[in-house]
């Protein structure tokens, strides 16, 4: 798709020289292959609180389950990925798989086994129409899902309702309070909002359940508390959040107001650095997991 690869072309440019230190990681998983249990890419990952299980989504639109020591369990593929391939999961109230299906326009949802149960498209005369590359997903306690979407000129949050008809959307193109460039990952606090990854704008933004903005946080750099190409969040046991950056090659912590807490990674191939990053999520013990996308590996760190 054209707009991805304009982004990724001008996140490379911009890797010299970023910060970051160190983490220290207690399990890496994975290599390189398109075996069971390796990964080429890996993109997407969440933790599933029903099934107390690890969900990896990677390039060669496989989704691929573990337990929390990465440990392979099972794994099925999109129906096709001639197009391209998904870039988000998230995970429903009864431990559903949300799949989005980024270059198919759709949200598909399996099964914590890999049946599909559901497919979610945006149609004509609802909203701004058929979607657009949609990246990634989420669902709320009342059953409402949350899909996130861009292209060219279109850069919004959709809201549904749990049988998938659509209730409203906001956004916009631009840099404003509650517009996007590129919203990727996104995730409920546990104050109750929605926590948006506004990738190209280099900052995170909050949003109540109506679409309200709420507040942002973050301005390119390097610097704790700056963020290049944010790619995805997720709310930690404690409530704090946690912000992967695919530009700086490194994870950071934030209270759920913006105030840096931390940081761990930095670009390299050992164990504790990353390289191009894509994901992340926290399990059931407060272990956040990363997916490390071109060391095609997952790392886990205990903070």
């Amino acid at each position: 798709m054209p707009i991805q690869r304009w982004c990724a072309l001008g996140m490379t440019l911009l890797l010299s020289g970023c910060g970051g230190i160190g983490g220290s990681a207690d399990a890496v998983w994975g290599s390189h292959g398109r075996q069971p249990g390796n990964f080429v890419r890996p993109r997407a990952i969440a933790f599933n609180p029903t099934t107390r299980e690890i969900v990896v989504i990677d390039f060669t639109g496989r989704i691929q389950v573990f337990d929390q020591d990465g440990t392979y369990l099972r794994g099925w593929s999109t129906p096709t990925i001639v197009l391209g391939r998904p870039s988000g999961v998230g995970i429903g109230l009864r431990g559903e798989i949300l799949v989005a299906d980024s270059h198919y326009n759709r949200v598909l949802i399996y099964s914590p086994d890999g049946s599909l149960l559901q497919e979610i498209v945006g149609k004509e005369g609802e909203g701004p129409g058929p979607f657009a590359y949609v990246s990634d997903v989420v669902q709320d306690e009342t059953g409402a899902f949350y899909i996130a979407e861009f292209s060219d000129d279109r850069h919004s949050i959709r809201k549904y309702d749990s049988q998938g008809r659509y209730v409203t959307h906001w956004g916009g193109q631009g840099s404003e309070p509650g517009r996007f460039a590129r919203p990727r990952g996104m995730c409920f606090g546990k104050d109750g909002l929605l926590y948006v990854a506004d990738s190209c704008n280099h900052r995170i933004q909050a949003f109540d359940r109506q679409g309200r903005f709420v507040r942002a946080f973050g301005e390119e750099g390097s610097e704790p508390g700056k963020l290049r190409y944010p790619y995805d969040v997720v709310s930690g046991t404690n409530g704090d959040l946690y912000v992967v950056e695919f530009g700086n090659h490194r994870v950071q912590r934030f209270s759920p107001e913006g105030q840096p807490r931390g940081v761990f990674g930095g670009p390299g191939r050992e164990p504790g650095l990353l390289h191009s990053p894509w994901g992340i999520t926290v399990d059931g013990s407060g272990r956040v997991h990363v997916a490390d996308t071109e060391n095609h590996r997952i790392q886990r760190f205990r903070l």
